[in-house]
């Protein structure tokens, strides 16, 4: 399964084709298709990527503030929301889309450095609804599977459980208390799997190597901790010569029912893949360095990895590896398509667009 790719507009050859989507459209040169943005509109670190659930669209956020949504047809701004004097920390599609008067009803959810979550129409282009669920910086936001519900993690490790329809907030987890927020996610499960009610799982994962487990039942206001993994490390970073610590980051695996993966820092340089039925880790997965990043695929068995080397691994499971240079700083954000063809990685201030060719 190759992957097609071309960077600015360069002619190194690499194995695979590459296209830059969005980048700074200066330094990365003449052939990075950002118009009909300014040349600087990436000064600032990009902090999160994401697609729309159709895959016509895909959203950006950054430091400066701005959440932008981009077309994936013609490669332009569609629609910038601005925030002064915050930063976006991270951003949300919300999942299945309703049709209202003919058109699609889209959002995105945004979370911001003053602890604020404001959900943004497309359609209208428009702010909809400003919440405050947090009192710090917010460092992760995830939808429900049924788009219901918002979760959002922040720099003191709380979690909130939070209506986009109310604008309330309904939980509020102290389980992390004390460790930021690096990762939540969202997936559907069966009614009575696990032994307990709910159709959904969720996972938090926080800065000090921890994943909590959640079965819900939003429609009873149930939500029922599953599970808590600590996975271990050395005492020290500085042990494996590191400045500071990689993230702990934990997702789903879509092709195995009731496993997730974990990378982090800790003993050796691995993903790991943890059965929440049979309550052991069941594969490792070796590194070339700590991650820094990651997504699953949610329609192959593909995950993808990026490292603080300036390098993307896209990993067949099981099967083999494949890195792709291309990028100028850590490759601190990845997130594949719902399809699995396409993925988005963020390398500081640089979004690069990737798409599988082939079967």
């Amino acid at each position: 399964m190759p992957w097609e790719a071309r960077v600015g507009c360069s002619s190194t050859p690499w194995p695979g084709h590459w296209r830059e989507v969005l980048g700074r459209g200066d330094e990365r040169g003449r052939g990075a298709f950002v118009e009909p943005c300014s040349p600087s509109c990436f000064l600032l670190q990009v902090t999160e990527v994401c697609f729309s659930p159709d895959e016509t669209h895909c959203a950006t956020c950054g430091e400066d503030g701005s959440v932008r949504i981009w077309s994936l047809g013609s490669m332009e701004l569609v629609v910038q929301f601005q925030v002064l004097n915050q930063s976006c920390q991270c951003l949300a599609w919300k999942p299945h889309p309703v049709v209202v008067w003919g058109a699609e009803n889209q959002h995105v959810v945004a979370g911001y450095s003053d602890g604020t979550i404001r959900v943004f129409s497309i359609s209208r282009t428009e702010m909809e609804l400003k919440m405050q669920p947090h009192a710090v910086a917010l460092t992760a936001i995830a939808y429900s599977t049924d788009g219901e519900m918002v979760l959002s993690g922040s720099k003191d490790g709380l979690v909130a459980v939070s209506s986009p329809r109310t604008g309330m907030t309904i939980h509020v987890l102290a389980d992390h208390k004390g460790s930021p927020i690096t990762a939540l996610q969202c997936t559907t499960k069966q009614y009575q799997d696990f032994g307990v009610e709910g159709g959904e799982l969720w996972l938090a994962t926080s800065s000090d190597r921890r994943v909590s487990i959640w079965a819900s039942n939003w429609l009873k206001d149930k939500c029922e901790l599953l599970d808590w993994l600590s996975f271990p490390a050395p005492a020290s970073p500085k042990v494996s010569g590191l400045d500071t610590l990689p993230p702990s980051l934990a997702a789903f695996c879509p092709w195995e029912h009731g496993t997730l993966v974990y990378v982090g820092f800790g003993r050796q340089k691995e993903a790991l893949f943890y059965s929440l039925h049979k309550k052991q880790v069941v594969m490792k997965i070796p590194l070339p360095y700590f991650a820094t990043s990651l997504s699953l695929s949610p329609a192959v068995r593909f995950m993808a990895v990026g490292f603080g080397a300036r390098l993307l691994r896209l990993l067949r499971c099981p099967g083999e590896a494949q890195d792709y240079g291309g990028h100028d700083d850590t490759v601190h954000s990845c997130c594949f398509s719902p399809s699995g063809r396409r993925l988005l990685t963020a390398s500081h201030s640089a979004v690069l667009l990737w798409e599988l060719t082939g079967g």
